[in-house]
C-alpha cells in the first residue's frame, strides 16, 4: 500500500501537486500584499520586493480607476525575481487588460499562458482580455491577477503575479526509475521480514495451541513456556497460571469427593446398623437408639444443604429476603445454639456488645454467617476453649457500620494459606478428623452471602496466635 501511494503521488499526480503548490504560493503572496495595500509607495514597494524574493515570483502593482467597462491606470511597483517572467515584457495596456479581465471575473483571475510567447498579445487583447482558464497544463506560465481596494489612493490596486512551472517530464522519469528500484528492494525486504515474523509468531502460537488442547483434555500439568513477543509471552504466562489454578481446583474437588464420601458413609453406616439392630434384637427399639438415627440423618441433611447452598449462591439463583432486624439479638440466638456444647465440654463463648444494632439484611443468611464463624472458631480453638465474639459500631467515611469479629486462640492460619480459605472445597487441615469433619464449603458460603450483601469481610491470623474472622455491614 505504501508503494502504491508513493507511485501515485510521486508519478501520477506529481505535476498536479507541483502546480497546486505554485498557485497556493501566489494566493498567499496576494493575501500579504492586500493586507498591506494602504502603505505608502516606498513601503509597499519594499514589501513587494520581499514577497517576490520569498516566493520566487514576478510582481507588478498598478493603481487603476474604473470607467464602466474600461479602466485606466499606471504602474506602482515592479519586482521581478525571475528571468522568465511573462508580465515583465507586457506593456501598461496589456497589464490593464489583465486587470479588466479580473474585474469582469469578480475581482481575481488565474490563467495559464501558452509556451509560445508570440501569441501573448492575442490572449491579452482577444474578447476584451478574456484570458483562457484552462488548467490542463497547456502552458508553463501562470498569471494571477487580483483587484483590491485602497483607502489611501484614488483608485484600486491591481496585483499581478507571475511564475513559471518548469517541465516535470524529466523529473517524473527520474522518480519512476528511483521508485522502481526502491519497489524491488522493499518487496524483497518485505518478503524476508514477513517470513521471519511469521516464523517468530507462528511457532510459539502452534506450541500454545498444542498445550491448550492438552489442557482441554484434562492434563493440568502442561506448562506454556514460550519466548517471543511480549503479548505471546503474556498469553503463555496466563495460560500457565490458568492450568495451575485448574489443577488446584481439580485436587480440591477430588478432596471434596473423598471428604463427602467419608461423611456420608459414616452416618449411613450408623443408621443402617442401628436400624438392623432395632429390627433383629428385641428390646433395642429404644428412644436413645432412635435419637442416634435422627442425629445422623440431620448430619446428612446438613451436608446436602451445604452443597445446595453454595450451588444456589454462586449460580445467582439465590434471592435475598431483606428485612430490618436486631443483629445483636441474632448473635445471641446463635450463641445460644452452642449452649449444650459449652455446658458439656467446657467451651466459653464471650459476647462483647455495647449497644443493640439494627440492620437491613437477610436475617436467615446473616445468622448462617455468624453460625459458621463461631462453629469454625470452636473447631479450631486452642486449649483454653475460649471464643470471643465482639460487636462494634464504627465510622467508615461519613457513615456508620457495624463490625462483627469472632476470635479464637487456636493454631492460627499460615500467611500463604489465607488467600485460599474462602475458596470452595479448601481445608487448611488436610487430615480428615472426625471432630473436624465438614464439606469445606462453609467459608465459601459465607463469602457468597456477604458479597450478595455488599459487605466487607476478611481474616487476621498468625500461626500459633489464633485467628479473627470479621465482617462489616
Amino acid at each position: 500500500m505504501l508503494l502504491v501511494l508513493l507511485w501515485t503521488f510521486q508519478v501520477a499526480f506529481f505535476e498536479q501537486i507541483y502546480t497546486a503548490v505554485k498557485k497556493s504560493e501566489m494566493y498567499r503572496a496576494a493575501d500579504f500584499i492586500e493586507d498591506n495595500s494602504n502603505l505608502n509607495n516606498e513601503q509597499i514597494k519594499a514589501a513587494t520586493e520581499q514577497i517576490a524574493k520569498n516566493y520566487d515570483l514576478c510582481v507588478t502593482l498598478l493603481e487603476v480607476q474604473r470607467y464602466n467597462e474600461y479602466i485606466s491606470g499606471f504602474v506602482l511597483s515592479k519586482s521581478h525575481n525571475r528571468l522568465d517572467c511573462v508580465i515583465d515584457s507586457m506593456s501598461v495596456n496589456e497589464l490593464l487588460m489583465l486587470s479588466l479581465s479580473a474585474i469582469q471575473n469578480g475581482g481575481d483571475r488565474l490563467a495559464t499562458m501558452p509556451r509560445n510567447i508570440r501569441y501573448l498579445s492575442y490572449y491579452v487583447n482577444d474578447y476584451r482580455g478574456n484570458l483562457p482558464t484552462d488548467d490542463s497544463g497547456m502552458g508553463t506560465g501562470i498569471i494571477y491577477t487580483r483587484i483590491v481596494g485602497s483607502d489611501v489612493r484614488n483608485g484600486d490596486i491591481a496585483i499581478v503575479l507571475n511564475t513559471t512551472t518548469s517541465s516535470v517530464n524529466s523529473t517524473v522519469r527520474t522518480l519512476r526509475t528511483e521508485l522502481l528500484i526502491i519497489s524491488v528492494i522493499m518487496t524483497i525486504a518485505a518478503l524476508i521480514l514477513s517470513f521471519l515474523l511469521a516464523k517468530q509468531v507462528a511457532k510459539p502460537i502452534i506450541r500454545i495451541n498444542s498445550g491448550a488442547k492438552l489442557l482441554a483434555e484434562g492434563n493440568y500439568d502442561v506448562r506454556f513456556k514460550v519466548d517471543g513477543y511480549r503479548e505471546i509471552t503474556e498469553l503463555s504466562d496466563t495460560l500457565s497460571y490458568a492450568a495451575q489454578e485448574l489443577s488446584k481446583t481439580g485436587a480440591l474437588q477430588r478432596e471434596l469427593i473423598a471428604n463427602i464420601s467419608h461423611d456420608l458413609r459414616t452416618p449411613l453406616t450408623m443408621i443402617e446398623g442401628y436400624a438392623e439392630m432395632m429390627r433383629d434384637i428385641p428390646g433395642e427399639n429404644t428412644p436413645e437408639n432412635m435419637q442416634i438415627i435422627i442425629d445422623e440423618t440431620k448430619r446428612l441433611s446438613s451436608l446436602v444443604n451445604d452443597v445446595l447452598d453454595i450451588s444456589r449462591l454462586q449460580s445467582g439463583t439465590q434471592q435475598l429476603k431483606l428485612e430490618e432486624f436486631n443483629l445483636t439479638e441474632t448473635i445471641r440466638e446463635v450463641i445460644g445454639r452452642f449452649s449444650k456444647l459449652t455446658e458439656q465440654d467446657g467451651w466459653v463463648i464471650n459476647f462483647d456488645s455495647s449497644e443493640e444494632v439494627m440492620v437491613n439484611a437477610d436475617r436467615t443468611r446473616i445468622l448462617q454467617v455468624v453460625y459458621n464463624f463461631i462453629n469454625n472458631a470452636i473447631t479450631h480453638s486452642g486449649a483454653d476453649k475460649v471464643v470471643i465474639v465482639e460487636q462494634r459500631v464504627i465510622m467508615r467515611g461519613n457513615k456508620q457500620v457495624v463490625r462483627i469479629e469472632v476470635t479464637d486462640h487456636g493454631e492460627g492460619i499460615a500467611k500463604e494459606n489465607i488467600p485460599y480459605i474462602w475458596d470452595r472445597y479448601y481445608k487448611v487441615d488436610k487430615l480428615h478428623k472426625r471432630a473436624q469433619t465438614g464439606s469445606g464449603l462453609g467459608l465459601s458460603i459465607v463469602k457468597s452471602i456477604l458479597e450478595l450483601h455488599n459487605a466487607d469481610y476478611g481474616v487476621e491470623s498468625e500461626l500459633g496466635k489464633g485467628a479473627t474472622f470479621w465482617f462489616e455491614m
